[in-house]
Order: structure tokens, then sequence, then C-alpha cells
């Protein structure tokens, strides 16, 4: 969602569909209640507002909690940043790493479920997705290095599946890193504007730009 110079309040972010998706899916369920909501309404502020305006009053009000209450769980407003970052990053990556991307021989296919398979995770989750790509300056370098190796290991896939149908002939040849960064780019982007109470769901929203990936690497005859 777009930002505006003034801060969204709490009660501003609870009413806004534009910040209500599946990420509460996402934490671990060996968290208990109260840590699983302080990531939900991080998540939120920090897509609405970004890290450096949020303040921890932000994250433990949302949840009728003081703020010195979020210090129990998490140490560092920082620390619950990487944790969402992490934790987007870890889920998207064993998501796409399903048995019908990485078991399918045909070339094609592959791409297509990858594609699909990566642009519904980023819209069914696209506040958390929101955050995973716009707040990476908030880390730490020690932490920006752990989530930069999750995103060398989807772009891996990416460009893997794009040079294996290069390499059989399925696809055109191509530039294979320029070609999967375009790819990626395009699933990445919905975050900016995507609602799950719009016109597509994030099935339809994948289909689409799975074949908008193919037609990136079609043969022109």
């Amino acid at each position: 969602m777009a930002k505006r110079q003034a801060r969204f309040t709490p009660q501003e972010m609870a009413a806004d569909p534009r910040l209500h998706d599946h990420s509460p899916e996402l934490w671990s369920a060996d968290l208990a209640e109260v840590p699983r909501g302080l990531l939900t309404s991080a998540v939120r502020c920090f897509a609405a507002n970004g890290f450096h305006a949020t303040t921890t009053r932000d994250i433990a009000e949302s949840v009728g909690l003081s703020p010195a209450a979020l210090y129990v769980h998490f140490p560092s407003k920082e620390l619950v940043l990487f944790e969402i970052i992490r934790v987007g990053h870890e889920r998207v990556l064993e998501y796409v790493r399903h048995p019908s991307v990485l078991d399918e021989p045909d070339a094609a296919a592959r791409l297509r479920a990858l594609v699909s398979r990566y642009t519904a995770w980023h819209a069914r989750h696209h506040v958390t997705a929101r955050v995973c790509q716009m707040e990476l300056a908030g880390l730490t370098p020690e932490h920006y290095d752990q989530i930069l190796e999750l995103r060398h290991q989807t772009n891996d896939l990416f460009r893997e599946t794009v040079d294996r149908g290069v390499a059989d002939k399925t696809f055109a040849q191509s530039d294979v890193r320029r070609v999967a960064r375009a790819m990626l780019s395009l699933c990445i982007d919905l975050v900016r504007w995507y609602r799950l109470d719009g016109p597509d769901t994030p099935e339809q929203l994948g289909d689409f730009y799975a074949n908008l990936a193919l037609k990136m690497v079609t043969n022109p005859d």
C-alpha cells in the first residue's frame, strides 16, 4: 500500500482491508499466542508506516499490551523485523520447492508451476511479503547476510528453471540471468498494490503471471 506523510494509527490499520491477508498463518505453531499476535501487529505496522517510523508502542498497542511487554518476547524491534523477514523468505522458498516444481521434467510445465506458486504465495501473504521486500534496510548486517542467502536460493531456482528450458531448446536463447530477474520482479511487485478483496484471487493472478513468464521465453516460431 502507498505510504502517506501522516502515520497510520493502530485503529486505522486494524480497519484497513489492504492490511489483511494470511500472514498470521506463517508464524511457528510453537510460538505462544502473544508473540504471534505481536508479529502480526508488527507486519501491519511496518507495511503501513515503515520499520523506522514504527515504535514498539505501535506494535504492542495493537494487541492491547504495553511497550515493555514486547521485550519479553523480542529483545529489540530489529529482531521482530528479522523474524518476519526470515520466516517470509523461508516459507516462500519451501512453497516453491514443491514436487510440482522440482519433479516436473517438462521445462515449460516446471516454469509455469514455479511462477504460479511464487506469485500466489506473494499475493496470499502480501503484507508480510511487502515487509520482506521493502524493509531490508532495517536489518543488521549479520541478519541481512542471512536473508541474502535465502534470496540467492530462490534466485538460483528461477535461473536453473529457465536455463534448463534454454538448454533443451524448449525456450528461446536468452540472457538467463536477466530473464529470471524479470520474472522475479514481476511476481514480487504485486505486493505494492494487491489486496485480497480485489478482482483476482492469488491463484488466478498466479496463472496469469505464469502465462506471461512463458511468453518471455517462448521461441518466436
